[in-house]
């Protein structure tokens, strides 16, 4: 049986949260997460941005880093970035044939009562391709919540929080407040946690858990740094303390909502050089904040002909907020979208967002156990703008076709799932970054 079809068989639906599984294997495999400093980074929203940024600067200083990410677009090696690129095909085999060889001997033996998830693999393949790999620095993005996440064996360096919004209900909590608990679960003793600009409700718990352990809170966004008004769709932000302060930096990922990201990213890493002997200049600080990219995150690629396509990962009614705001001030008015998502978020809460925004709506299918049937989603659609134009199409490729004929510019957004398949539809060679 092959890496793929032993990693697929623990993808079973519902999600198990727990850390006595990952704890046991990371020992079988000699706590490899133990080899490295970490960076561990929680929230709803903008965790992947941070995670990006931090890790750009730390390679635009030198530092030999890696990062771990989920979920991925097309191929699962890109969870694994190791330097500047996912890791290579054979590297990722060996590594995680070892993780699932020892899982299966745990199993046997009895010291895991039943097999791992899907995550929890990962997460150990990632410890161990890391610890092999050599990397000073490993920035790790909590894959759900925090306290129960199985990232949270790691001993960071620093932590970050980059928000709070309404997310996992059902496994996280159903108000602000229970969720933040939750996310604060990754906050150490000692340890500084950065906080993005946080609801009060959620401010107050997380804040509420670091002094219970005495970490010190770093609040990312303060009235002293300063907020620039976009261009060309990317914020701006003037740091008011650290290598930057005072330094206007234009935000490379773009949209308003970044600028909140990119301070987290900056403090985490003022926090990291202050704590550790890794030393970043401004140049590199500043490379990670202006350099970044992150697909998937408001990434419009052109197609033949002159066409575009905006990628977004709006998977909560947060996130559509932020794409719905991007689409208001940067992209073609009410531009027609290929839309799909996980039946378990909340799809009236993101199309509330995203309908008074856009053109016709085209619903695609998308593989896999999770995904809402799309002539449910449909019906919400239509409960919502009865007169808005609403199809579903048999396929992806197909989707992206129809959607093309209500004009040139459109939209992909929903699930990384549906990002990941639309990419995977377009023709290679007709694309042009």
């Amino acid at each position: 049986m092959s890496v793929s079809e032993r990693l697929a068989a623990l993808e079973v639906p519902g999600i198990k949260l727990g850390l006595s599984n990952i704890e046991r294997i990371s020992a079988a495999l000699g706590h490899p997460q133990r080899a490295y400093t970490t960076v561990h980074v929680a929230g709803t929203n903008g965790k992947g941005s941070v995670v990006a940024m931090v890790h750009g600067a730390l390679r635009a200083g030198a530092v030999p880093a890696a990062r771990y990410t989920s979920p991925h677009l097309s191929t699962i090696r890109e969870r694994f970035v190791i330097g500047d690129l996912p890791v290579d095909p054979v590297t990722y085999e060996d590594a995680a044939t070892r993780v699932l060889d020892t899982i299966d001997g745990l199993v046997a033996s009895g010291a895991l009562t039943g097999p791992p998830t899907f995550f929890e693999a990962t997460t150990a393949i990632a410890f161990v391709l890391f610890r092999e790999a050599g990397i000073r620095v490993a920035v790790i993005e909590v894959g759900l919540g925090g306290r129960f996440d199985s990232t949270n064996v790691v001993a960071p360096a620093v932590t970050a929080i980059t928000s709070i919004a309404m997310d996992h209900e059902r496994f996280l909590g159903r108000t602000r407040a229970a969720i933040a608990f939750e996310k604060a679960g990754i906050v150490k003793p000692g340890v500084p946690v950065v906080i993005g600009a946080l609801p009060p409700d959620a401010d107050a718990v997380v804040r509420a858990v670091a002094a219970d352990v005495d970490a010190p809170v770093i609040a990312a966004v303060t009235a002293d740094d300063r907020v620039l008004a976009a261009e060309g769709g990317r914020a701006g932000i003037v740091p008011a303390t650290g290598v930057l302060a005072g330094t206007p930096v234009r935000v490379g990922l773009p949209g308003d909502h970044q600028a909140g990201n990119a301070l987290v990213a900056y403090h985490v890493l003022g926090a990291l050089t202050g704590r550790t002997r890794i030393a970043l200049g401004a140049d590199a600080v500043r490379a990670g904040l202006e350099r970044t990219a992150w697909p998937g995150r408001l990434d419009v690629l052109t197609a033949a002909g002159g066409r575009r396509i905006l990628f977004d990962a709006a998977h909560n009614p947060h996130g559509a907020e932020a794409l719905a705001t991007y689409l208001r001030q940067w992209y073609a008015p009410r531009p027609p979208v290929v839309f799909g998502v996980m039946h378990d978020k909340d799809i009236p809460g993101m199309l509330r967002h995203l309908l008074p925004v856009t053109g016709p709506i085209v619903l695609a299918p998308m593989t896999g156990a999770r995904p809402a049937p799309p002539g449910e989603v449909a019906q919400v659609i239509r409960s919502i703008d009865p007169a808005r134009a609403c199809t579903v199409a048999e396929s992806v490729p197909a989707a992206l076709e129809r959607a093309w004929q209500y004009g040139s510019d459109i939209v992909a957004a929903g699930s990384i799932q549906l990002l990941g398949e639309v990419r995977d539809a377009l023709n290679p060679r007709a694309i042009l970054p």
